[in-house]
């Protein structure tokens, strides 16, 4: 990042179920915003979650003051939390990373160092995936679809680790509720002419918890979504 005043940064995290991992990020967000600007709050939604996930976050609630906490009657899905998470963000600059640990939000440096003034959009590239051998196959097929069938400017849009101004967001409207809103934010982003960048970063196995994606009901939910998508921005919007 350029010298001069830091800018204001919003740091979210979706939530579902993710009582066990949710407070090790939050704690490591902290610590490593505080470091840059005390400009910054740390939002967690959590999509209806039915663990102990509601009663960890107002637990921490306590204990960090720039925590603010969005909580959904109902779940909404990853595109739905997503959106939340973005509508409420105030801001200059917006992180997000999920919240089932995967990520390590300590590289967040990494991806702050080369906000220049000339980039919008920051995206993680995975070194390595740590994930059973079906959920690699996968999702580098989902990540090889979705790049060439929308033309996408970024490698990895599966991964969900992402530096953004939110001047960017600001400007485009998000619409899908499944997993499928990365590539309707990244494709829309670009129409607005946002500027990228692409950076390694690490991808860890899961600790605690399972995925809320591999499911065969998610899966056909988010291809439907990303079929409707592609009309959208590819035919009748293009």
């Amino acid at each position: 990042m350029t010298t001069g005043k830091a800018p204001s940064i919003s740091i979210f995290f979706p939530c579902y179920n993710d009582s066990e991992t949710i407070g090790k990020l939050i704690k490591d967000a902290n610590q490593i915003v505080s470091r840059t600007t005390d400009q910054f709050e740390i939002i967690v939604v959590d999509d209806a979650s039915t663990d102990q996930s509601r009663q960890v976050l107002e637990k921490l609630s306590k204990k960090y003051k720039k925590l603010k906490l969005i909580f959904h009657k109902k779940n909404l899905g990853y595109g739905g939390a997503l959106k939340s998470g973005f509508r409420v963000s105030s801001k200059e600059l917006i992180f997000y990373t999920d919240g089932d640990g995967q990520y390590d939000v300590k590289e967040f440096p990494v991806l702050y160092s080369l906000m220049t003034p000339d980039v919008d959009f920051i995206n993680g590239i995975k070194m390595s995936r740590h994930d059973p051998t079906y959920r690699i196959f996968i999702g580098n097929l989902y990540s090889f679809l979705a790049r060439w069938l929308f033309f996408l400017p970024i490698y990895d849009v599966d991964c969900d680790f992402r530096l953004i101004r939110a001047s960017i967001i600001k400007k485009i409207r998000l619409e899908n509720d499944s997993g499928s809103i990365c590539v309707e934010l990244v494709k829309k982003a670009e129409r607005k002419k946002a500027k990228f960048r692409q950076v390694s970063i690490h991808h860890f196995e899961r600790e605690h918890g399972q995925s809320q994606f591999f499911r065969a009901d998610r899966i056909i939910n988010t291809l439907w979504e990303l079929g409707n998508l592609w009309v959208k921005l590819m035919i009748i919007r293009k």
